[in-house]
């Protein structure tokens, strides 16, 4: 895998990992939950459960991102480019599922999906 695609799936790896910390260890703040269209503390405490839970979903994918490329190879870039995909994936499923969130759908999206094209032509 080139150096660039590289870049860009450590880019898209420690941005999972900040999704991480917002949604599992931040999410009672309001200036976090409110990233997330979330009005109020009822709400919050509502979709609190939801968004731990969804915060390590995003770890994981941060880890299959990096730790594939600590792996390296064949087989560690093949871990690293499909949890690439699988974030691709999923900032296409939230844009679908709510207009509003186009703009964290590409900062999610974007980094990875370029990390799959340049992988694919570099």
């Amino acid at each position: 895998m080139s150096v660039i695609a590289q870049i860009f799936v450590v880019v898209a790896g420690l941005f999972h990992v900040a999704v991480f910390a917002m949604e599992s260890l931040l999410f009672s703040r309001p200036s976090t939950y409110k990233r997330f269209l979330v009005k109020d503390e009822a709400e919050a405490a509502a979709a609190r459960p939801w968004a731990f839970n969804q915060g390590f979903y995003n770890l994981f994918l941060a880890i299959g991102a990096l730790g594939g490329l600590i792996w390296g190879g064949d087989k560690g870039h093949a871990i690293a480019l499909f949890a690439c995909a699988c974030m691709a994936g999923a900032g296409l499923v939230l844009v679908a599922s709510d207009r509003r969130m186009v703009r964290a759908a590409a900062t999610q999206a974007v980094p990875p999906i370029l990390a799959l094209v340049l992988a694919a032509v570099l």
